[in-house]
Protein backbone atom coordinates (compact mmCIF):
# COMPACT_ATOMS: atom_id res chain seq x y z
CA UNK A 1 0.00 0.00 0.00
CA UNK A 2 1.31 3.24 -0.79
CA UNK A 3 -1.20 5.47 0.52
CA UNK A 4 -0.07 6.41 4.29
CA UNK A 5 -2.23 5.87 7.34
CA UNK A 6 -2.30 7.64 10.74
CA UNK A 7 -4.47 6.86 13.54
CA UNK A 8 -5.22 8.97 16.41
CA UNK A 9 -4.87 7.68 20.06
CA UNK A 10 -7.35 7.64 22.63
CA UNK A 11 -9.28 5.42 25.03
CA UNK A 12 -9.96 2.79 22.80
CA UNK A 13 -6.64 2.19 21.34
CA UNK A 14 -3.73 3.31 23.70
CA UNK A 15 -2.76 -0.66 23.97
CA UNK A 16 0.40 -2.29 23.11
CA UNK A 17 -1.59 -5.02 21.21
CA UNK A 18 -3.84 -2.73 19.13
CA UNK A 19 -1.53 -0.50 18.59
CA UNK A 20 0.24 -2.99 17.11
CA UNK A 21 -2.30 -4.79 14.92
CA UNK A 22 -2.85 -0.95 13.41
CA UNK A 23 0.69 -0.64 12.48
CA UNK A 24 0.28 -4.21 10.99
CA UNK A 25 -2.68 -3.04 8.86
CA UNK A 26 -0.14 -0.33 7.55
CA UNK A 27 -0.48 2.53 10.11
CA UNK A 28 2.73 4.65 9.99
CA UNK A 29 2.13 7.96 11.99
CA UNK A 30 0.60 7.94 15.09
CA UNK A 31 -1.35 10.95 16.29
CA UNK A 32 -1.27 12.44 19.86
CA UNK A 33 -3.88 15.04 21.01
CA UNK A 34 -2.69 18.05 22.93
CA UNK A 35 -6.64 19.10 23.27
CA UNK A 36 -6.81 16.23 25.41
CA UNK A 37 -3.48 15.37 27.42
CA UNK A 38 -0.29 16.62 27.99
CA UNK A 39 3.40 15.45 27.39
CA UNK A 40 3.98 13.86 30.45
CA UNK A 41 0.69 11.69 30.11
CA UNK A 42 1.71 10.55 26.62
CA UNK A 43 5.35 8.97 27.47
CA UNK A 44 4.22 5.76 27.90
CA UNK A 45 2.39 5.92 24.57
CA UNK A 46 5.50 7.19 22.75
CA UNK A 47 7.34 4.11 24.74
CA UNK A 48 4.92 2.04 23.44
CA UNK A 49 5.19 2.93 19.65
CA UNK A 50 9.17 2.68 19.73
CA UNK A 51 8.66 -0.50 21.04
CA UNK A 52 6.41 -1.88 17.94
CA UNK A 53 8.86 0.34 15.92
CA UNK A 54 11.67 -2.26 17.27
CA UNK A 55 9.82 -5.15 16.99
CA UNK A 56 8.70 -5.05 13.69
CA UNK A 57 11.32 -3.26 12.16
CA UNK A 58 9.34 -0.68 10.64
CA UNK A 59 9.77 3.29 11.25
CA UNK A 60 6.90 4.79 12.99
CA UNK A 61 6.20 8.59 13.44
CA UNK A 62 4.95 9.90 16.55
CA UNK A 63 2.49 13.31 15.48
CA UNK A 64 1.64 15.87 18.29
CA UNK A 65 -1.11 17.98 17.49
CA UNK A 66 -1.16 21.09 19.21
CA UNK A 67 -4.13 23.07 20.14
CA UNK A 68 -3.98 26.03 18.93
CA UNK A 69 -6.39 29.80 19.62
CA UNK A 70 -9.65 27.69 19.80
CA UNK A 71 -12.38 29.93 20.83
CA UNK A 72 -15.06 28.85 22.82
CA UNK A 73 -17.96 30.93 24.35
CA UNK A 74 -18.54 31.28 28.75
CA UNK A 75 -20.63 30.01 30.72
CA UNK A 76 -24.38 30.17 29.66
CA UNK A 77 -27.17 31.00 32.29
CA UNK A 78 -30.36 28.32 31.70
CA UNK A 79 -27.67 25.98 30.11
CA UNK A 80 -28.60 23.49 28.05
CA UNK A 81 -31.09 26.44 26.00
CA UNK A 82 -33.28 25.59 23.01
CA UNK A 83 -32.47 28.26 20.19
CA UNK A 84 -35.16 29.02 17.88
CA UNK A 85 -35.06 29.93 14.20
CA UNK A 86 -34.64 33.96 13.57
CA UNK A 87 -34.36 34.40 17.73
CA UNK A 88 -31.89 36.75 18.56
CA UNK A 89 -28.45 36.02 20.79
CA UNK A 90 -26.72 38.44 22.65
CA UNK A 91 -22.97 38.57 22.25
CA UNK A 92 -20.61 40.28 24.15
CA UNK A 93 -16.84 40.55 25.68
CA UNK A 94 -16.60 38.49 29.24
CA UNK A 95 -17.23 41.07 31.88
CA UNK A 96 -20.39 42.58 30.48
CA UNK A 97 -24.01 42.25 31.52
CA UNK A 98 -26.52 41.21 29.61
CA UNK A 99 -28.94 44.38 27.69
CA UNK A 100 -32.42 43.95 26.24
CA UNK A 101 -34.43 40.45 26.26
CA UNK A 102 -32.72 38.34 23.96
CA UNK A 103 -33.50 35.27 23.91
CA UNK A 104 -29.58 34.18 25.00
CA UNK A 105 -26.46 35.86 26.34
CA UNK A 106 -22.92 34.75 25.78
CA UNK A 107 -19.57 35.85 26.10
CA UNK A 108 -16.33 35.32 24.64
CA UNK A 109 -12.86 35.95 26.53
CA UNK A 110 -10.71 37.08 23.60
CA UNK A 111 -11.60 40.58 22.72
CA UNK A 112 -9.28 40.02 18.98
CA UNK A 113 -12.14 37.75 17.70
CA UNK A 114 -14.46 40.52 17.76
CA UNK A 115 -12.33 43.50 16.74
CA UNK A 116 -14.40 44.40 13.27
CA UNK A 117 -17.35 42.10 13.55
CA UNK A 118 -19.94 43.71 11.84
CA UNK A 119 -23.56 43.33 10.50
CA UNK A 120 -24.23 41.04 8.19
CA UNK A 121 -21.28 38.75 8.99
CA UNK A 122 -21.54 34.94 9.64
CA UNK A 123 -21.11 33.27 13.32
CA UNK A 124 -21.37 29.88 14.00
CA UNK A 125 -21.39 27.80 17.85
CA UNK A 126 -21.29 24.09 18.43
CA UNK A 127 -19.32 23.29 15.26
CA UNK A 128 -21.36 24.70 12.93
CA UNK A 129 -24.72 22.99 14.41
CA UNK A 130 -26.00 26.67 15.47
CA UNK A 131 -25.74 29.76 12.16
CA UNK A 132 -26.45 33.17 13.02
CA UNK A 133 -25.49 36.58 11.21
CA UNK A 134 -24.73 39.60 13.15
CA UNK A 135 -28.07 41.60 13.06
CA UNK A 136 -26.87 45.26 14.70
CA UNK A 137 -24.04 45.97 16.10
CA UNK A 138 -24.50 47.47 20.09
CA UNK A 139 -21.00 48.38 21.01
CA UNK A 140 -18.83 48.44 18.28
CA UNK A 141 -15.82 45.59 19.24
CA UNK A 142 -17.63 44.87 22.52
CA UNK A 143 -21.22 44.00 21.88
CA UNK A 144 -23.88 42.45 19.50
CA UNK A 145 -26.63 40.45 18.54
CA UNK A 146 -27.30 37.65 15.91
CA UNK A 147 -29.91 36.24 14.02
CA UNK A 148 -30.11 32.63 14.41
CA UNK A 149 -30.67 30.86 10.97
CA UNK A 150 -32.16 27.42 12.79
CA UNK A 151 -33.40 25.97 15.60
CA UNK A 152 -30.68 23.91 17.89
CA UNK A 153 -29.22 23.09 21.13
CA UNK A 154 -26.86 25.51 22.86
CA UNK A 155 -24.93 24.57 25.89
CA UNK A 156 -21.82 26.23 27.85
CA UNK A 157 -18.14 26.63 26.86
CA UNK A 158 -19.12 25.44 23.28
CA UNK A 159 -16.83 26.79 20.44
CA UNK A 160 -17.48 29.67 18.32
CA UNK A 161 -16.74 30.61 15.01
CA UNK A 162 -16.32 33.80 12.33
CA UNK A 163 -16.19 32.24 9.22
CA UNK A 164 -14.07 33.87 6.59
CA UNK A 165 -13.00 36.71 9.11
CA UNK A 166 -8.96 37.78 9.60
CA UNK A 167 -7.75 37.48 13.63
CA UNK A 168 -4.89 39.07 14.73
CA UNK A 169 -4.28 35.58 16.59
CA UNK A 170 -1.32 33.89 16.72
CA UNK A 171 -1.70 29.87 15.63
CA UNK A 172 0.76 29.12 18.64
CA UNK A 173 -0.29 29.92 21.61
CA UNK A 174 1.29 29.97 25.10
CA UNK A 175 -0.16 26.27 25.95
CA UNK A 176 1.35 25.28 22.57
CA UNK A 177 4.59 26.48 23.50
CA UNK A 178 4.61 24.17 26.73
CA UNK A 179 3.36 21.34 24.75
CA UNK A 180 5.79 21.70 21.78
CA UNK A 181 8.55 21.98 24.42
CA UNK A 182 7.61 19.09 26.32
CA UNK A 183 6.98 17.29 23.32
CA UNK A 184 10.23 17.14 22.18
CA UNK A 185 11.89 16.12 25.06
CA UNK A 186 9.64 12.84 24.95
CA UNK A 187 10.96 12.00 21.88
CA UNK A 188 7.59 13.15 19.14
CA UNK A 189 8.94 13.05 15.87
CA UNK A 190 6.58 16.32 13.78
CA UNK A 191 4.17 18.42 15.18
CA UNK A 192 0.66 19.57 13.70
CA UNK A 193 0.21 23.30 14.24
CA UNK A 194 -3.64 24.64 14.03
CA UNK A 195 -5.21 27.41 12.67
CA UNK A 196 -3.01 28.45 10.72
CA UNK A 197 -3.57 31.89 8.72
CA UNK A 198 -0.21 32.98 7.33
CA UNK A 199 3.56 31.69 6.34
CA UNK A 200 4.28 33.46 9.62
CA UNK A 201 2.48 30.84 11.68
CA UNK A 202 5.26 28.42 10.74
CA UNK A 203 7.75 30.94 10.92
CA UNK A 204 6.73 31.16 14.83
CA UNK A 205 6.79 26.89 15.59
CA UNK A 206 10.03 26.51 13.75
CA UNK A 207 11.81 29.15 15.45
CA UNK A 208 10.50 27.52 18.69
CA UNK A 209 11.88 24.49 17.53
CA UNK A 210 15.50 25.46 16.84
CA UNK A 211 15.78 27.35 20.54
CA UNK A 212 15.02 23.81 21.29
CA UNK A 213 18.25 22.73 19.25
CA UNK A 214 16.44 20.30 17.07
CA UNK A 215 14.76 19.91 13.43
CA UNK A 216 11.60 18.06 13.11
CA UNK A 217 8.77 18.44 10.74
CA UNK A 218 5.78 20.75 11.04
CA UNK A 219 2.27 20.17 9.43
CA UNK A 220 -0.07 22.83 8.61
CA UNK A 221 -3.28 22.16 9.43
CA UNK A 222 -5.69 23.83 6.89
CA UNK A 223 -8.66 25.44 8.64
CA UNK A 224 -9.12 28.71 7.88
CA UNK A 225 -10.35 30.51 4.43
CA UNK A 226 -6.94 32.52 5.39
CA UNK A 227 -4.88 29.59 4.93
CA UNK A 228 -6.74 28.85 1.69
CA UNK A 229 -6.16 31.39 0.39
CA UNK A 230 -2.31 31.88 1.42
CA UNK A 231 -1.69 28.03 0.20
CA UNK A 232 1.31 28.76 -2.04
CA UNK A 233 3.55 30.93 0.97
CA UNK A 234 2.73 28.30 3.82
CA UNK A 235 3.60 25.48 1.18
CA UNK A 236 6.98 27.20 0.82
CA UNK A 237 8.15 26.84 4.51
CA UNK A 238 5.55 23.65 5.77
CA UNK A 239 7.11 20.84 5.57
CA UNK A 240 3.41 19.09 5.50
CA UNK A 241 -0.13 19.91 5.17
CA UNK A 242 -3.43 18.90 6.86
CA UNK A 243 -6.71 19.38 5.45
CA UNK A 244 -9.00 19.42 8.60
CA UNK A 245 -12.03 19.52 6.91
CA UNK A 246 -13.83 19.96 10.37
CA UNK A 247 -12.97 23.34 11.34
CA UNK A 248 -12.87 24.20 7.20
CA UNK A 249 -16.12 23.27 7.33
CA UNK A 250 -16.80 26.09 9.14
CA UNK A 251 -14.60 28.64 8.11
CA UNK A 252 -15.66 28.01 4.56
CA UNK A 253 -19.14 27.30 3.05
CA UNK A 254 -19.77 23.50 3.45
CA UNK A 255 -20.07 23.25 -0.41
CA UNK A 256 -16.85 24.70 -1.70
CA UNK A 257 -14.62 22.01 0.96
CA UNK A 258 -14.87 19.13 -1.66
CA UNK A 259 -13.07 21.55 -3.84
CA UNK A 260 -10.98 23.25 -1.84
CA UNK A 261 -9.61 19.31 -1.21
CA UNK A 262 -8.79 18.90 -4.06
CA UNK A 263 -6.77 22.05 -4.54
CA UNK A 264 -5.14 21.85 -1.38
CA UNK A 265 -3.50 18.41 -2.51
CA UNK A 266 -2.76 19.28 -6.14
CA UNK A 267 -0.57 22.25 -4.71
CA UNK A 268 0.99 19.73 -2.23
CA UNK A 269 1.90 17.27 -4.65
CA UNK A 270 3.82 20.28 -6.74
CA UNK A 271 5.30 21.65 -3.97
CA UNK A 272 6.50 17.86 -3.07
CA UNK A 273 4.86 18.51 0.44
CA UNK A 274 2.89 15.11 2.00
CA UNK A 275 -0.74 16.10 2.48
CA UNK A 276 -3.02 14.72 4.76
CA UNK A 277 -6.84 14.47 4.56
CA UNK A 278 -8.79 14.40 7.92
CA UNK A 279 -12.19 14.75 9.95
CA UNK A 280 -14.88 11.96 9.57
CA UNK A 281 -13.31 9.76 7.48
CA UNK A 282 -14.82 7.02 8.28
CA UNK A 283 -17.10 8.78 11.14
CA UNK A 284 -20.02 6.23 11.40
CA UNK A 285 -16.94 3.31 12.34
CA UNK A 286 -16.99 5.39 15.85
CA UNK A 287 -20.02 3.18 16.95
CA UNK A 288 -20.18 0.23 13.41
CA UNK A 289 -18.38 -2.31 12.59
CA UNK A 290 -18.68 -1.16 8.92
CA UNK A 291 -18.26 1.96 7.25
CA UNK A 292 -21.45 3.59 5.24
CA UNK A 293 -20.80 3.91 1.24
CA UNK A 294 -20.23 6.91 1.07
CA UNK A 295 -17.57 7.22 3.45
CA UNK A 296 -15.82 4.47 1.71
CA UNK A 297 -16.24 6.21 -1.86
CA UNK A 298 -14.72 9.87 0.49
CA UNK A 299 -11.39 7.64 1.24
CA UNK A 300 -11.22 6.62 -2.03
CA UNK A 301 -11.63 9.54 -3.60
CA UNK A 302 -9.23 11.10 -1.78
CA UNK A 303 -7.10 8.36 -2.85
CA UNK A 304 -7.79 9.28 -6.72
CA UNK A 305 -7.51 12.96 -6.15
CA UNK A 306 -3.15 11.97 -4.78
CA UNK A 307 -3.77 12.45 -0.89
CA UNK A 308 -0.47 10.84 0.82
CA UNK A 309 -2.46 9.99 4.16
CA UNK A 310 -5.81 9.27 5.45
CA UNK A 311 -6.15 10.13 9.01
CA UNK A 312 -8.74 8.85 11.46
CA UNK A 313 -9.30 10.44 14.42
CA UNK A 314 -12.57 9.76 16.67
CA UNK A 315 -12.50 6.42 14.51
CA UNK A 316 -9.45 4.84 16.74
CA UNK A 317 -9.70 7.05 19.51
CA UNK A 318 -12.94 6.74 20.98
CA UNK A 319 -14.65 4.06 18.57
CA UNK A 320 -15.76 0.73 19.17
CA UNK A 321 -13.76 -0.38 16.13
CA UNK A 322 -10.20 0.99 16.24
CA UNK A 323 -8.51 -2.08 14.55
CA UNK A 324 -10.93 -3.06 11.79
CA UNK A 325 -10.93 0.99 10.80
CA UNK A 326 -7.62 1.10 9.79
CA UNK A 327 -8.28 -2.18 7.94
CA UNK A 328 -10.88 -0.66 6.05
CA UNK A 329 -8.97 2.53 4.85
CA UNK A 330 -6.49 -0.22 4.43
CA UNK A 331 -8.28 -2.16 1.55
CA UNK A 332 -10.02 0.83 0.62
CA UNK A 333 -6.74 2.34 -0.63
CA UNK A 334 -5.24 -0.45 -2.15
CA UNK A 335 -8.02 -0.58 -4.54
CA UNK A 336 -7.91 3.12 -5.54
CA UNK A 337 -4.39 2.95 -5.83
CA UNK A 338 -4.64 0.14 -8.36
CA UNK A 339 -7.29 2.49 -10.64
CA UNK A 340 -5.65 5.01 -9.95
CA UNK A 341 -2.50 4.01 -11.34
CA UNK A 342 -4.08 2.45 -14.38
CA UNK A 343 -5.76 5.60 -14.76
CA UNK A 344 -2.95 8.11 -14.72
CA UNK A 345 -0.75 5.75 -16.78
CA UNK A 346 3.01 6.95 -16.09
CA UNK A 347 4.49 9.08 -13.78
CA UNK A 348 3.86 12.41 -13.92
CA UNK A 349 5.50 14.69 -16.19
CA UNK A 350 7.06 18.17 -14.38
CA UNK A 351 5.57 21.41 -15.37
CA UNK A 352 7.98 23.19 -18.03
CA UNK A 353 10.90 25.03 -15.88
CA UNK A 354 14.25 24.32 -15.03
CA UNK A 355 14.57 21.72 -12.60
CA UNK A 356 17.70 19.06 -12.56
CA UNK A 357 16.38 17.31 -9.48
CA UNK A 358 13.19 17.49 -10.46
CA UNK A 359 13.59 16.11 -13.96
CA UNK A 360 16.15 13.78 -12.83
CA UNK A 361 13.64 12.41 -10.30
CA UNK A 362 10.98 11.96 -13.41
CA UNK A 363 13.89 10.04 -15.87
CA UNK A 364 14.21 7.76 -12.87
CA UNK A 365 10.26 6.80 -12.87
CA UNK A 366 10.72 6.70 -16.83
CA UNK A 367 13.79 4.24 -16.16
CA UNK A 368 12.24 2.08 -13.64
CA UNK A 369 9.04 1.50 -16.07
CA UNK A 370 11.05 0.58 -19.20
CA UNK A 371 13.85 -1.46 -17.34
CA UNK A 372 10.52 -3.06 -15.91
CA UNK A 373 12.20 -2.66 -12.28
CA UNK A 374 11.64 -3.97 -9.13
CA UNK A 375 11.69 -0.53 -7.16
CA UNK A 376 13.46 2.77 -7.58
CA UNK A 377 15.89 3.02 -4.70
CA UNK A 378 17.12 6.72 -3.06
CA UNK A 379 19.81 8.11 -1.12
CA UNK A 380 18.36 10.74 0.07
CA UNK A 381 19.89 12.43 3.19
CA UNK A 382 17.49 15.48 3.77
CA UNK A 383 14.71 13.51 2.41
CA UNK A 384 14.39 15.92 -0.76
CA UNK A 385 15.13 13.36 -3.59
CA UNK A 386 12.12 10.25 -2.00
CA UNK A 387 10.10 13.62 -2.19
CA UNK A 388 10.21 14.50 -5.92
CA UNK A 389 9.78 10.65 -6.33
CA UNK A 390 7.11 10.28 -4.72
CA UNK A 391 5.73 13.37 -6.39
CA UNK A 392 6.07 12.09 -9.58
CA UNK A 393 2.99 8.89 -8.50
CA UNK A 394 5.51 6.03 -10.20
CA UNK A 395 3.59 2.55 -10.03
CA UNK A 396 7.31 1.43 -7.90
CA UNK A 397 8.33 1.22 -4.58
CA UNK A 398 10.13 3.91 -3.47
CA UNK A 399 13.00 2.39 -0.73
CA UNK A 400 14.69 5.90 0.43
CA UNK A 401 17.45 5.43 2.25
CA UNK A 402 18.92 8.20 4.95
CA UNK A 403 21.51 8.38 7.33
CA UNK A 404 18.89 10.32 9.74
CA UNK A 405 15.70 8.83 12.07
CA UNK A 406 14.37 12.29 12.23
CA UNK A 407 14.64 12.43 8.12
CA UNK A 408 13.31 8.15 8.17
CA UNK A 409 10.23 9.29 10.51
CA UNK A 410 9.26 12.53 8.34
CA UNK A 411 9.76 10.38 5.12
CA UNK A 412 6.41 8.13 6.18
CA UNK A 413 4.01 11.03 5.38
CA UNK A 414 4.81 10.63 1.95
CA UNK A 415 2.98 8.53 -0.68
CA UNK A 416 4.85 5.23 -1.70
CA UNK A 417 7.73 5.99 0.38
CA UNK A 418 9.45 3.39 2.50
CA UNK A 419 12.05 4.35 4.38
CA UNK A 420 15.59 2.70 5.61
CA UNK A 421 18.83 3.60 7.55
CA UNK A 422 21.83 4.16 5.16
CA UNK A 423 24.50 2.20 6.04
CA UNK A 424 27.47 4.73 7.53
CA UNK A 425 30.30 2.61 6.87
CA UNK A 426 30.24 2.96 3.53
CA UNK A 427 31.60 6.49 2.47
CA UNK A 428 29.75 6.98 -1.53
CA UNK A 429 25.74 7.23 -1.71
CA UNK A 430 25.67 4.68 -4.61
CA UNK A 431 27.77 2.21 -2.75
CA UNK A 432 25.23 2.54 0.43
CA UNK A 433 22.39 1.89 -2.16
CA UNK A 434 24.10 -0.76 -4.16
CA UNK A 435 25.27 -2.43 -0.86
CA UNK A 436 21.40 -2.39 0.81
CA UNK A 437 19.94 -3.98 -2.67
CA UNK A 438 22.56 -7.05 -2.38
CA UNK A 439 21.65 -7.26 1.17
CA UNK A 440 18.10 -7.16 1.00
CA UNK A 441 15.62 -10.13 0.93
CA UNK A 442 13.35 -7.92 -0.82
CA UNK A 443 15.08 -8.73 -3.93
CA UNK A 444 16.24 -11.65 -6.10
CA UNK A 445 19.07 -12.37 -8.08
CA UNK A 446 18.82 -11.05 -11.68
CA UNK A 447 16.42 -8.50 -10.65
CA UNK A 448 17.21 -4.52 -11.37
CA UNK A 449 16.57 -1.36 -9.70
CA UNK A 450 16.89 2.27 -10.09
CA UNK A 451 19.18 4.29 -8.33
CA UNK A 452 19.32 7.69 -7.53
CA UNK A 453 21.90 9.07 -5.21
CA UNK A 454 23.69 12.64 -5.04
CA UNK A 455 27.28 12.12 -3.91
CA UNK A 456 29.05 15.36 -3.93
CA UNK A 457 31.65 16.61 -6.58
CA UNK A 458 33.85 19.50 -6.39
CA UNK A 459 32.32 21.36 -9.11
CA UNK A 460 28.91 21.04 -7.00
CA UNK A 461 27.83 23.61 -4.40
CA UNK A 462 25.32 22.14 -2.66
CA UNK A 463 24.34 18.26 -2.40
CA UNK A 464 21.08 16.85 -4.81
CA UNK A 465 20.93 13.90 -7.25
CA UNK A 466 23.41 13.62 -9.89
CA UNK A 467 23.43 9.95 -10.49
CA UNK A 468 21.14 7.60 -11.78
CA UNK A 469 22.16 3.85 -11.91
CA UNK A 470 19.89 0.61 -13.07
CA UNK A 471 21.83 -1.74 -10.63
CA UNK A 472 21.36 -5.67 -11.44
CA UNK A 473 21.28 -8.06 -8.07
Amino acid sequence: MRTRIVATLGPSSTDSTIMRAMAENGVRIFRLNFSHSTAEKFIPVVQMIRQIEDEMGVPLTVLGDLCGPKIRIGEVQGSPLTIEKTCLVELALTGEMPRGDACAFITVDVPEVLKGLSEGMPVTLSDGMLQFDVEEVLEPDRRFLLRAHNSGLLTSHKGIAFPGKSHPLPALTDKDRVDLHEGLEIGIDAFAISFVQSRKDIEDIKEEIARHGLWVPVVAKIERQNAVENIESILELADAVMVARGDLGLECPLSEVPVIQKKIIRACRHAQKGCIVATQMLLSMVNNPVPTRAEATDVANAVLDGADCMMLSEETAVGQHPVEATAFIRDIAKNAEAYFLERVQGPYAPRKEKNLVKYMAYSACLLAETADSSALVAHSTSGATARLLSSRRPAHPIYALTTSKPVQRYLNFFWGVRPRLADTSLESHLERAQSWVSKSPLFTSGENVIITSGQPSAGQSRIHTNTIKVFYK
